[in-house]
């Protein structure tokens, strides 16, 4: 009686609580056994099938097509961990095909993917909002693609997991380009530099710097250059590498010349032409590499506009007076120390002289042509403003002759027209183009690298270039006191 009234005690189980089953077909919602995942949607043969949204626990959830219960289609995935969302193709679970990725830190993706990554071809915009378009593989940029950089920078060229790396173009934001072979984002190998400032290299780099690189000026000829007064001269200058080549891949580097006039304080006698700097003239010496200073001195050159110096002087009859005090013949404050910007580049500053104005592209600026430049029909100027010429100072020689010899200091007579270097012809012509010029003495020509902006941040160290000017009819340097005895008379 018992066994027939108490029945099967698995059975009233089954009856009391059932095993809960997903839906067949059809809508329905199923949490799952582990409560970590929920599912409503659309059901075919007990299986998700059709559009459906599957919720994690975490907070994630999926939303798109099902196909026989897997993810698989178009649909739409959040990441809680991370908080990066996808939109586009899945297949079993992962993006895969063509869909849009969105960062959480900032960005997105837009492109191909394989097992999540990025992977084919795609456009990436990084949190600083630098652009990339191009091939993937492996979430990394790799193969050809074209990246814009925060500061304005544009590459376009070959990539190796996630590095410059081959043949690219830089497109810098300042104007300057590089086209050639890179290796680990950096310039390696053979490849061709144009700079914002129109310089030039051609030729091999290694780790982002050149190899052949221009690295000090040179101006050629002999250690002393002689030139008669009142002549124009002509400099050959060279760019050269640490190892004394010449640098003939650099095009374009701008150089100027500028010119520079002995300053020495002389003895009570000499025979050295000089120029005391009157107080209200601030000139700072120069220290050259010949063992003494120099203050800034005029070039003058035939093709700069202005007039000779025979017709200069006929149109401006005051300028050398017969009697007072002799002044100098240039109004130009050009080579007065200062930073003067090439002629032809932006800032150019185009004050008039007494030669005329200034042209636009001077002579005393010369661009760089296969590591050489030159600087043709260069000649010294007339003192400028501020500069009182002595020719002869008291000489013991006066006493012996009774005559003096000329000159500025206390006490002398002022040299007319008549008393300058080179005495005069009944035409004035030689004694207009002496006063003219540059008075026989020691001067030094100085080459600087002006390229702005500097060159790869470099700029060339000055090159000096020691001048004499000598006299009519003088074969030797005039003596200096205290550089050794003094030349016979």
């Amino acid at each position: 009686m018992a066994a027939a009234g108490g029945g099967n005690p698995s059975s009233s189980r089954s009856s009391r609580d059932p095993r809960r089953r997903p839906p067949r077909d059809g809508y329905g919602v199923y949490v799952y056994p582990n409560s970590f995942f929920r599912y409503e949607g659309e059901w075919k043969g007990g299986k998700k099938h059709g559009w459906g949204k599957l919720l994690f626990k975490d907070g994630s959830y999926y939303e798109g097509e099902f196909v026989d219960g897997e993810i698989t289609g178009e649909g739409c995935r959040l990441w809680a961990s991370s908080g990066n969302t996808y939109s586009g193709q899945f297949v079993l679970g992962e993006p895969q095909g063509h869909g849009i990725m969105k960062y959480k830190a900032g960005g997105h993706y837009e492109g191909e993917l394989s097992h999540g990554a990025r992977e084919g071809h795609g456009h990436l915009v990084d949190p600083d909002g630098q652009a990339y378009w191009g091939s993937f593989h492996d979430n990394k940029r790799h193969g050809q693609g074209h990246m814009v950089f925060q500061n304005g920078d544009k590459y376009e060229g070959n990539w190796v997991q996630d590095r410059r790396q081959g043949h690219g173009v830089l497109c810098r934001a300042d104007g300057s380009t590089y086209e050639g072979q890179w290796h680990s984002d950096v310039f390696s190998g053979l490849g061709n530099m144009t700079h914002c400032s129109g310089a030039i290299y051609r030729g091999m780099w290694i780790n982002g710097h050149p190899v052949a690189q221009a690295k000090r000026i040179v101006i050629t000829g002999p250690e002393v250059m002689d030139v008669a007064q009142g002549s124009s001269f002509t400099l050959s200058v060279q760019l050269r590498q640490d190892n004394g080549e010449v640098a003939k891949g650099e095009d374009g580097r701008v150089l100027k010349i500028s010119a520079g006039v002995r300053y020495v304080q002389l003895p009570a006698y000499s025979e050295v032409s000089f120029f005391k700097v009157n107080k209200d003239s601030q000139e700072t010496p120069i220290q050259t590499p010949f063992g003494f200073e120099c203050i800034a001195y005029p070039l003058w050159s035939p093709k700069s506009g202005g007039l000779e110096p025979r017709a200069a002087l006929e149109s401006a009859g005051d300028l050398l007076p017969p009697k007072g005090e002799l002044e100098p013949a240039l109004a130009s404050n050009t080579f007065r120390g200062q930073r003067d910007i090439p002629g032809g580049l932006p800032g150019e500053n185009s004050s008039p002289s007494f030669w005329g104005p200034k042209p636009q592209c001077p002579e005393d600026c010369q661009r760089v042509e296969q590591g050489c430049a030159q600087f043709s029909d260069v000649r010294l100027g007339p003192p400028p403003p501020g500069y009182s010429p002595v020719f002869f100072l008291n000489d013991p020689r006066e006493k012996a002759d009774g005559r003096p010899r000329g000159g500025l200091g206390p006490g002398r007579t002022t040299p007319t027209m008549q008393d300058l270097p080179g005495g005069s012809r009944p035409d004035g012509v030689a004694t207009a183009e002496l006063a003219a010029a540059a008075f026989p003495g020691e001067y030094v020509i100085m080459i600087r690298d002006v390229t702005d902006p500097p060159f790869l941040g470099h700029t060339l160290p000055t090159a000096f270039k020691h001048l004499r000017v000598l006299g009519k009819g003088m074969d030797q340097r005039p003596h200096v006191p205290g550089e050794g005895p003094e030349p016979p008379s």
